[in-house]
């Protein structure tokens, strides 16, 4: 086939690559040989080598082995980005497990919707997240809850000092004081990695057929799925993106995008491993003010973020304090960049911002912009990586391709290209023909083989680089007692690029007020879900047939006005 990205292929990056038949945790094991000295992990200033990681992933797994975990068992992780999340995702897999990546701020109600579906018999949750958890379990199949205290990961004094934290934000969720129940069922995490090691007890793993993450995902629906995500289709994409990435001895990462998102999990975690990078661990990426002061005194190399967070720093009142001069590199996905936000990002560090291309169905990386220093880079999500194949297809039948220039659906085949949807063989058999994934994306290839999208999947919302579905959102809007019809749109927002909009048509004779709506869905929904805007109509814009027109909706608000941008909080 034609591959006119060859055109402006980056010096250095090769088109094709090896990738071995190893289980996914061969990374972390590699890392242990061949870096076993160097640090893996740092934490407020607590550090972990790689030998000491791999240790506890061994012990860990052992542990998950004689609680009853077992070859394709599915472990939900609901965890920040903290050494613990490292160890259990490679327990995990070692203990012949599948990782249930789990977005910790949901509600109980999304809790058990994600963990029934996935079959999760065990759950791994930091403590303040436990209490949304145990109000899930009764309604799942989770049989063991295991509790990690970032306590246990933190250096003397703030160790000593974390527990007042704790009790501002269990008081700030509504969950204070935390009760931990007395049950057989529940572990603690330090007691799993206590457990002697048993080396050789390894289940053998199938690289090609076994599932190492549930990632879910909308897909092109908006109904939730959990994308399998082979241990080839990680290991191909870590290896592409170690390809792609110009990198020196000693690099250190800021991992401050969550690794429970399948960005985050790769480019924050997979890849600096196979680097025997540094990991500069920061759980909350939302503390714009402390990720800033972190920059300043570790000096990251390498930091993958999205545009949310690059906005926030150049928005920050500390940034003319901060130095950010150590970061070289910063790959950007999970939503549009402003070349605006490129370019002021580059003169804040003298290093280079590029945005990616990817999604959860790609283990998730697709496209991205040259690194090297004589790369082309555009203001699109730029060229396929190594062995990956793509072409514009037409929307309507997905089996002409369009020629050069005309914008169509995007199509991927490559190694990094996911098995399937867990338990949706016809939703599979939809985004999955012939080998060749249908993204729902609209994109089209320019003159010089770069890939631009052009519009993407029709109602999808993308606030903050998380997924938000309208359909989920107007579910819990119809809840309400005083709400009669209901949509959900995304509107512009200069901090998160996107945010949600609900139009709510109220019963005859009912009233509710835009604060009540906000707080009825922040009861049911995890906070990046949460309408921001609530605008009250008499009716709403809908189709011959009935069916509301959110396009309608979207395009009017499209039309107003842009607002001031909204600076983060410190």
């Amino acid at each position: 086939m034609d591959r006119p990205w060859y055109a402006h292929w980056p010096t250095g990056v090769p088109k094709s690559l090896t990738y071995p038949k190893a289980p996914l945790h061969q990374l972390l094991r590699d890392a242990a040989k061949a870096h076993g000295d160097t640090t893996a992990t740092m934490f407020y200033g607590a550090t972990l080598t790689y030998r000491e990681l791999d240790e506890k992933a061994d012990r860990f797994a052992t542990g998950l082995r004689k609680i009853g975990v077992k070859k394709g068992d599915r472990v939900a992780l609901m965890l920040p980005n903290l050494p613990a999340y490292i160890i259990a995702f490679f327990g995990v897999l070692r203990a012949g497990g599948t990782v249930v990546q789990t977005n910790p701020t949901y509600t109980p109600r999304e809790l058990v919707e994600l963990w029934s579906d996935a079959g999760a018999t065990v759950v791994v949750a930091l403590d303040i997240f436990l209490p949304n958890a145990l109000k899930a379990k009764p309604e799942t199949m989770v049989k063991h809850v295991v509790v990690v205290d970032a306590k246990d990961f933190l250096p003397g004094l703030l160790a000593v000092l974390y527990p007042i934290k704790k009790k501002k934000d269990l008081k700030k969720a509504g969950h204070y004081p935390l009760v931990v129940p007395e049950e057989p069922w529940i572990l603690a995490f330090t007691d799993l990695v206590a457990t002697k090691a048993e080396p050789g007890k390894e289940p053998p793993t199938d690289p090609d057929k076994d599932v190492a993450v549930l990632q879910y995902t909308g897909g092109t629906t908006g109904t939730p799925k959990g994308a399998m995500l082979t241990h080839a289709n990680l290991f191909a994409n870590v290896l592409q993106g170690v390809a792609w990435i110009p990198h020196m001895e000693h690099e250190r990462f800021l991992a401050a995008i969550p690794m429970f998102h399948v960005f985050g999990l790769t480019v924050a975690m997979l890849i600096p491993i196979r680097m025997g990078a540094t990991m500069i661990l920061y759980p909350n990426p939302r503390e714009i003010g402390a990720v800033l002061k972190v920059i300043t005194k570790s000096k990251p190399t390498i930091f993958p973020g999205v545009p949310t967070m690059y906005v926030a720093m150049l928005n920050h009142p500390k940034l003319g304090r901060a130095d950010l001069h150590s970061v070289r590199v910063c790959l950007s996905g999970a939503a549009p960049l402003p070349l605006e936000v490129k370019r002021k990002w580059d003169t804040a560090t003298g290093g280079r911002l590029v945005e990616g291309y990817g999604l959860s169905e790609a283990s998730p990386i697709t496209h991205a912009n040259p690194l090297t220093e004589d790369g082309l880079v555009k203001e699109c999500i730029g060229l396929p990586f190594p062995d990956t194949d793509c072409r514009i297809v037409d929307v309507e039948t997905g089996t002409r391709e369009m020629p050069r220039g005309e914008p169509g659906e995007l199509t991927i085949k490559g190694p990094q290209v996911m098995k399937g949807y867990w338990g949706q063989k016809e939703e599979t058999e939809q985004v999955l023909r012939d080998g060749w994934l249908y993204t729902g994306d609209v994109a089209k290839i320019d003159e010089d083989g770069y890939f631009h999208i052009v519009e993407r999947k029709k109602d999808l919302i993308i606030a903050s680089g998380y997924n938000v579905y309208p359909r989920e959102v107007e579910e819990v809007l119809f809840q309400h007692p005083a709400v009669q019809e209901a949509a959900a749109v995304g509107i512009p927002d200069a901090y998160r690029g996107e945010t949600v909009k609900a139009f709510v048509v109220l019963k005859t004779g009912k009233t509710a007020t835009e604060a009540e709506i906000v707080a009825f869905c922040k009861e049911r929904l995890a906070p990046f879900k949460v309408p921001k805007q609530v605008e009250f109509r008499k009716d709403l814009p809908k189709s011959l047939v009935g069916k509301v027109l959110r396009r309608t909706l979207r395009e009017g608000e499209l039309a107003k006005p842009p607002k001031d941008s909204v600076r983060a909080n410190t």
